[in-house]
């Protein structure tokens, strides 16, 4: 039995939190939860977006699962999100971007994965203003060789593992020659220890036209923090938008795994928000986990849920929607007419 710290977030968190949870203990994964509050939940109860019981948790557990989290506005506190990749050193960011048969998209079949850098670049939160009237700000973009590598090298050992056949280092030495520059170098140089596996690299803006031309040339994406966060979105977005969007946040001692959308307050208790995100973090969750059974269980209840389009929300059928709720039940029925898939 694995213990798995459970964040449900903010906004439309604890809804599609509820429905993850459920479709795990449906499908039998051997996990047990440990709730904790983070965001603006926790900012209500406890004057800290982020508390030290959290931290705690997920040290013990060295695993969670979150929902979105809402960072308070020009309040002075840190994103909670980026404070936590921080806390852990959680160096990769993986965002695996599929199509799924039901959802309409230009393309066909799209399955590709951004292996994203998580804790340098523009991301480490180095700002200031040059002058007293705030007339004019500055930022540092941090990149050193050591934090390229490790990412890098997560991406080829994950193509290797999971037979893929190619990897794309997104980049803008052209411009960046120092910083971007040196995160290329280092690519490169550890694609060579890759044989197997092909290598090519493309400057970021090339790279987003080509995503858009069509993704389906792609295998494996490696790249910077704020490439990595662009592109996964505009990738995303080509296979049926956030909604169907997973994400894991991974280092050496802890994982958290995540939907990649926001906390969406506009439509929180509504009972309208897509679980899918988070349902298919909770899969990415388990197969880190090694219950890859129940894993696959869950991925093929999903699929085919989404396949049929009858009982699913209103992003993926606006005609005649359910519940974040009801897809989830609908995942959970599917579970049990599928007991061996």
């Amino acid at each position: 039995m694995h213990t798995i710290t459970l964040i449900p977030g903010d906004g439309i968190g604890p809804s599609i939190a509820e429905a993850a949870v459920s479709v795990l203990e449906a499908a039998g994964a051997k996990v047990k939860w440990e709730q904790v509050d983070a965001g603006m939940t926790a900012m209500e109860k406890y004057n800290d977006p982020l508390p030290p019981q959290v931290i705690e948790s997920i040290r013990n557990t060295r695993i969670a699962l979150k929902g979105p989290l809402t960072t308070p506005v020009g309040s002075g506190f840190r994103s909670v999100n980026v404070a936590l990749r921080k806390e852990f050193d959680l160096f990769v960011n993986l965002r695996p971007i599929r199509s799924f048969e039901g959802v309409p998209a230009r393309f066909g079949e799209i399955d590709l994965v951004v292996v994203r850098e998580n804790t340098e670049g523009l991301y480490i939160g180095r700002e200031r203003y040059l002058d007293e009237t705030k007339s004019a700000a500055e930022m540092v973009g941090l990149i050193t060789a050591s934090g390229s590598e490790r990412v890098v090298r997560f991406a080829y050992e994950y193509a290797r593992n999971h037979g893929r056949k190619k990897v794309t280092i997104v980049h803008k030495a052209n411009i960046l020659k120092l910083t971007s520059g040196l995160f290329l170098e280092v690519a490169r140089s550890v694609g060579k220890q890759f044989p197997g596996i092909q290598t090519e690299d493309k400057i970021i803006d090339n790279m987003a036209m080509q995503l858009v031309l069509d993704p389906r040339q792609f295998d494996v994406v490696v790249t910077t923090n704020l490439f990595g966060d662009i592109l996964s979105d505009l990738a995303s977005g080509l296979v049926g938008g956030l909604g169907l969007a997973p994400g894991a946040n991974i280092g050496k001692d802890a994982a958290i795994f995540e939907a990649v959308h926001g906390s969406a307050p506009d439509i929180a208790g509504k009972n309208i928000a897509n679980p899918c995100a988070l349902i298919l973090a909770a899969v990415m969750l388990l197969r880190h986990l090694g219950e890859n059974s129940a894993a696959e269980r869950i991925e093929h209840a999903v699929a085919s849920v989404i396949r049929k389009g009858e009982r699913v929300t209103r992003d993926i059928n606006p005609r005649n929607p359910v519940g974040t709720a009801e897809m989830a039940e609908a995942v959970i029925e599917e579970l049990g007419q599928c007991s061996s898939c």
